[in-house]
């Protein structure tokens, strides 16, 4: 773990539950050790040294606090269309430790619409995915309820589709990247597609074809 994540990073911390847990019946922290902490809202890295610890909780207090980001070099917008929310789930911690940067998930014409996301669970997948490739900020997502909505709000976007183009990896990108559910693009959907790019290679599922795009884009 890189650091533990707090959102409240005051002169004194208070910890408890899955952190006092981890901290100190997982990891064996000690006393007067340094634990390092950031709030995901600031670029500072907080540096707390462990002054008391009891069964249940540990007062931390602030030793010295240091500017230091750790972000993606460029910023990436994936438009995924919905599908299991379990697979967006398996696969959101590769996509943000990539540095993907936002994340719209769209209803399309061929996503199930029983299929809900929970934002507050995938922000905990987040957070814990941060803890652990050391990212200070916070992925952004947003919901979509139509692919019809998505074309008007980003009329400008390149997508993955068979008869694209082959992608450039020396390209720089600056729209979204709008990937498909497991049933593809309808052909309504298609006539909104202006630049599209494909991979050489086999037919991919729809969370294969998000790490791969943003893969080449990002690494």
């Amino acid at each position: 773990m890189q650091f533990l994540y707090y959102p409240d990073t005051s002169d004194t911390v208070i910890l408890s539950g899955e952190a006092h847990k981890y901290l100190f019946k997982v990891r064996r922290i000690k006393k007067d050790e340094i634990i390092k902490i950031r709030n995901l809202k600031d670029d500072y890295l907080y540096h707390y040294k462990i002054k008391e610890i009891n069964k249940k909780e540990a007062v931390l207090i602030l030793d010295k606090n240091e500017f230091k980001p750790q972000k993606p070099s460029k910023f990436f917008h994936l438009a995924w269309c919905m599908i299991d929310p379990k697979n967006i789930e398996k696969t959101l911690p590769t996509l943000n430790e990539m540095g993907v940067g936002k994340i719209s998930f769209i209803y399309c014409d061929f996503s199930q619409k029983n299929f809900k996301l929970k934002l507050d669970r995938l922000k905990k997948i987040l957070i814990n995915s941060n803890q652990q490739c050391g990212r200070s900020d916070i992925m952004e997502i947003e919901i979509i309820d139509s692919s019809k909505e998505f074309f008007e709000k980003y009329p400008q976007f390149t997508a993955l589709d068979f008869d694209g183009e082959k992608i450039k990896c020396d390209k720089r990108y600056s729209n979204p990247f709008l990937i498909g559910p497991e049933g593809g693009f309808s052909e309504s959907e298609r006539k909104y597609f202006i630049q599209k790019i494909k991979f050489d290679s086999f037919i991919l599922k729809s969370e294969s074809a998000a790490c791969a795009i943003s893969a080449k884009i990002l690494l």
